[in-house]
């Protein structure tokens, strides 16, 4: 029975080793995903300030192209509207990975005790 219990012991700690690490991978993610909101909004703000005849290049590759500064303006805007509903699907995916994490958390703890009653068991009969 012991080993029955260690066995499904392990299968749960790599469970939640997995929860982990996609619950990394996400945080990295949204990290990232700030970063780049961030970076919109600065481009964001720099672009309010220019003149309606203001020149703007856009990079492409190695080649800077001229833009429309309204053109400018609406990507920019499209881009951070992205971002923003990806961060809140990203945060959605975080608190569900919460959840995992402290369901499984209990349920490690319970084989925990199961493990431990059955080896005071096993060592009373020996």
């Amino acid at each position: 029975m012991a080993e029955a219990l260690q066995k499904k012991m392990q299968q749960e700690v790599e469970k939640f080793k997995a929860i982990q690490k996609e619950y990394q991978t996400v945080i990295s993610s949204r990290q990232q995903l700030d970063s780049q909101l961030t970076e919109n909004n600065g481009v964001k703000e720099e672009l309010s300030l220019l003149e309606s005849d203001a020149n703007v290049f856009k990079l492409i590759g190695p080649v800077l192209v001229k833009q429309d500064l309204e053109e400018a303006r609406q990507n920019v805007n499209k881009r951070i509207d992205y971002i923003t509903a990806e961060t809140k699907r990203l945060e959605k995916t975080i608190e569900d990975l919460d959840k995992k994490q402290d369901t499984q958390r209990e349920a490690l703890g319970k084989l925990q005790q199961q493990l431990q009653q059955a080896q005071v068991k096993a060592a009373m009969k020996a």
